[in-house]
């Protein structure tokens, strides 16, 4: 895989996310726990992009 299609990939999962944590945050009752995860991923995935984006 090369490094584009990585970090395509990267942006592709990290935009899931974002949707995921705004659709959880309007739910009613949704764990604030979950969505606190997802909001660890999502920067995981930020901090990977711009690691991988400066090489």
């Amino acid at each position: 895989m090369s490094l584009t299609s990585h970090l395509e990939e990267l942006r592709r999962k990290h935009q899931a996310l974002s949707e995921k944590v705004e659709e959880a945050q309007r739910a009613p009752g949704f764990d604030d726990l979950a969505i606190a995860e997802m909001k660890k991923q999502k920067l995981r995935l930020k901090e990977e992009i711009s690691r991988l984006s400066a090489s």
